[in-house]
């Protein structure tokens, strides 16, 4: 590659003091959700965003814009909160389908209300969807969620495969005593339906604060769990994937275990988050953020808004420092960051 392309290239992209490169966008949409996952906040909910502190649709796409035709994004990801529940996101996809660089386009969603919006999605250019889905045992699912909607999620999953949002991903979280025992048969209800598991470590990224690493269900006991009844064999480099990949049974299909915790993925991280009310965070853990809402809202035109993103990206820490004992969880949990 000539020099001058080189060079170019670094002072667009969002490129970090030790040389990574983000190329995916992480977009929170809410910080709302209809569900209340035990590992993410409490059962009665908690207070949201107020609405004048939330992007307008008008601001979000320009910001997605910024991003992707002036920083290098290649691949934005829509999240929440749950990111069905934002009004107007088919339009939004579409939009951001349209920029010149067309994104590769994909959501994490709980997957409800997907039954009745996969087919508009897909054609407002959605490429794929991972969905949240931790036991498929309905007794257990209404432990861990507190709502009674399994039914709802599987009718979701099944809706985004006929609409062809795939390859379909499904993420789980293992909890001690609650789903662990689980693991074998999750992945084999995936296997049967086409869609590609990933077991997650639990994170510290609670609302309230209770995460225990003791407590914690490891990627070494996610594969020994699933090794009594499968053979797992990996599949070499993950690359800036979070998952690292294992062919069940010798292939084709596979099973993901994302080790956050036990096994960090900081060195080849590759992506930035964008909160909801427009602030830029340059890693899931980090406790500093950039207001590039202030900055749109005050007039700062899309030069200014680039390079004050990519003055946020240079400060981006080495690793996630969990295991550091000067450690401390975000202020934010993950509802209002978006996975």
């Amino acid at each position: 590659m000539d020099r001058n392309v080189r060079m170019a290239r670094t002072e667009t992209a969002l490129v970090d003091d030790i040389g990574r490169v983000a190329t995916e966008l992480r977009v929170s949409l809410t910080d709302r959700c209809n569900l209340r996952c035990s590992y993410c906040m409490p059962p009665e909910g908690l207070d949201w965003l107020p609405r004048d502190d939330m992007l307008t649709d008008s601001e979000l796409l320009r910001l997605i814009s910024v991003g992707v035709e002036k920083l290098g994004i290649r691949e934005v990801r829509f999240t929440g909160g749950e990111p069905l529940l934002r009004r107007g996101f088919p339009q939004i996809v579409a939009h951001t389908k349209a920029l010149p660089s067309a994104p590769l386009i994909s959501m994490t969603s709980n997957g409800l209300g997907l039954a009745r919006t996969a087919h508009a999605l897909a054609t407002a250019g959605l490429d794929r969807v991972n969905i949240s889905l931790d036991s498929i045992d309905a007794h257990t699912f209404t432990t861990i969620t507190h709502r009674d909607r399994l039914d709802d999620v599987i009718a979701g999953l099944a809706a985004a495969r006929d609409a062809g949002l795939t390859p379909i991903k499904v993420n789980a979280v293992l909890l001690r005593g609650i789903n662990d025992t689980e693991a074998p048969g999750l992945l084999r209800w995936c296997l049967d339906r086409g869609y590609e598991l990933r077991f997650i470590e639990q994170m510290p990224l609670d609302a309230q604060h209770a995460w225990n690493r003791t407590d914690m269900v490891t990627a070494d006991e996610t594969l020994s769990l699933l090794s009594r009844s499968f053979t797992l064999t990996p599949v070499g480099s993950r690359g800036s994937a979070p998952a690292q990949r294992f062919l069940v049974d010798g292939g084709p299909a596979t099973v993901g275990i994302i080790a956050s915790v036990t096994r960090p993925f900081c060195g080849d991280c590759n992506r930035v988050r964008l909160t909801a009310d427009g602030q830029i965070r340059n890693c899931l853990f980090a406790r500093e953020e950039s207001d590039l809402r202030a900055a749109l809202r005050a007039g700062a035109d899309d030069d200014s808004l680039a390079a004050q993103w990519r003055a946020a990206m240079r400060s981006k820490r080495a690793g996630h420092g969990i295991d550091d004992l000067a450690f401390l969880q975000p202020a934010r949990p993950m509802s209002a960051i978006g996975g």
